[in-house]
């Protein structure tokens, strides 16, 4: 109803008024985005390919048990200067074909000890550009991995896609293998900003491909767009934001720029002062916020907005919304395993990483082990706070009481630090209500979740006191 409608947009506008600047400025600071606990930088290298071996034939002891894959096809012909995506930049073509190769020899060395369990519940394709691979070779990755896994019958299958580079005899032939769910990047529709990060995709590319996978049956349409870019403004990020509503995809990604050019090079081609101040980037959020939600999109996590009747949204209504290295899934395994260079899988309660390095990834497999660099094994303490934090970034909702019975704890006499730093802050600015039975992210509290996190993260103190960042700031 209008009516009710105009009142939630009141509302939420209201809410994020209570963000004033010097808000702003207390919680703007580095902090993880969360798409695992403990996060990436806490992997390490004695955690390598006998452990992982050890972990891939513990799992393959529950052949019913489905898995979730990702394959990581790093190659771009350019690299965008605000990436910070582990990219391969070529345009020679034999590059690309001797890399499917080492792909079919890892997935072969990793299904082995899986034994039996071969069920995906979840399959997905990123980069780099996944479309910067010719349709032969598409084909090629789909058979190599068929050849030894199955789908199973709801299985999400997922794929990154380039609007730029994306041809139409790529788009049937994604569908024709099984993709069921596209994500396409946008970034920005506004020329200076596709200037400025060294990325030039014109409004004709982006529609022309969303028609041709609706035409071809395509369930669910994802776009990335990113806020915090440089030269975006208010009215740039605006239209932009309308030109997306105008194609009405399934699901929007609105990320928050992660301006690291301490650990991204390229990064530092891109100017510090044309970059948003932090009042304006917030504001670019609200924009998407009020648009998106006016338009009949349902914000999910921090960062997405989906159609109620998207996969997501449906989830999300459910409270079995889970996040995991490929985002916001609906679809939850115990266990994922990832393939090809700085993929990385969960398996057993431990991460386990590729090198990142092609020339290594290469060396690996020719001794005939898996491309395993780096990991990390979950300590009980970890798995408790990891389903902390998963509530919280997924569903904005913790049940303290379930979360007691599963852990055999005592909530606040575990946590009795952070729950006095989360009072101190979140909950006192309203971003956070806290009962003895829940806590629960308000309205206001949603774009700072990766803050109301942050309490709760046994490892964070180390790193917020190192002399260089290691992390994105959190608005």
């Amino acid at each position: 109803m209008p009516g009710t409608h105009d009142a939630q947009k009141t509302e939420a506008a209201s809410e994020r008024a209570r963000a004033t600047a010097d808000l702003l400025a207390r919680y703007d600071r580095p902090g993880p985005r969360y798409t695992s606990y403990p996060t990436a930088v806490e992997f390490h290298e004695g955690f390598g390919p006998e452990r992982y071996l050890e972990k891939l034939e513990a799992a393959s002891a529950r052949p019913e048990a489905p898995l979730a894959a990702y394959v990581h096809l790093p190659f771009c012909a350019e690299r965008c200067t605000f990436c910070g995506c582990n990219v391969i930049i070529t345009k020679d073509a034999a590059l690309a074909e001797d890399y499917v190769a080492l792909l079919d020899r890892e997935v072969g060395l990793v299904a082995a000890p899986l034994g039996r369990r071969r069920s995906l519940a979840q399959l997905h394709w990123g980069g780099g550009t996944p479309t910067h691979l010719p349709p032969d070779e598409l084909r090629r990755v789909w058979d190599l991995l068929m050849a030894r896994f199955e789908l199973a019958p709801d299985a999400e299958v997922a794929i990154e896609v380039d609007p730029r580079v994306t041809t139409p005899e790529q788009a049937r032939l994604l569908v024709e293998l099984g993709f069921n769910r596209v994500s396409m990047g946008v970034q920005d529709f506004d020329p200076a900003v596709q200037v400025a990060i060294n990325r030039f995709q014109t409004p004709e590319q982006t529609t022309d491909l969303h028609e041709r996978f609706r035409d071809l049956g395509v369930p669910s349409i994802n776009f990335d767009l990113v806020y915090g870019l440089p030269r975006q403004s208010p009215a740039s990020f605006r239209t932009t934001v309308e030109r997306t509503l105008a194609l009405r995809p399934d699901r929007v990604a609105v990320y928050s720029y992660a301006y690291v050019p301490w650990k991204e090079a390229n990064q530092n081609r891109i100017l510090p002062e044309d970059l948003p101040a932090r009042e304006v980037k917030f504001e670019l959020f609200g924009i998407a916020y009020d648009l998106f939600t006016a338009a009949g999109y349902v914000q999910i996590g921090m960062d997405h907005f989906a159609l109620p009747t998207d996969s997501l949204a449906r989830a999300a209504r459910a409270g079995r919304l889970y996040r995991n290295f490929m985002g916001y899934t609906t679809h939850p395994a115990d266990d994922s395993v990832g393939f090809g260079v700085s993929a990385i899988g969960d398996l057993g309660g431990a991460f386990a990483q590729n090198t990142k390095k092609l020339n290594r990834y290469r060396d690996l497999l020719d001794r005939g082990v898996p491309p395993v660099e780096r990991g990390f094994e979950r300590s009980a303490d970890d798995e408790l706070r990891r389903d902390v934090i998963q509530a919280l970034m997924c569903n904005f909702h913790l049940d303290v009481r379930a979360l007691e019975r599963a852990h055999g704890i005592d909530f606040d006499a575990t946590f009795r630090g952070a729950l006095a730093e989360l009072d101190a802050g979140p909950v006192a600015h309203g971003f956070v209500r806290r009962t003895p039975d829940a806590i629960d992210v308000t309205e206001a509290g949603r774009l700072f979740v990766r803050n109301v996190c942050m309490p709760f993260d046994a490892y964070l103190a180390k790193h917020q006191a190192g002399p260089k960042p290691t992390f994105s700031r959190t608005v």
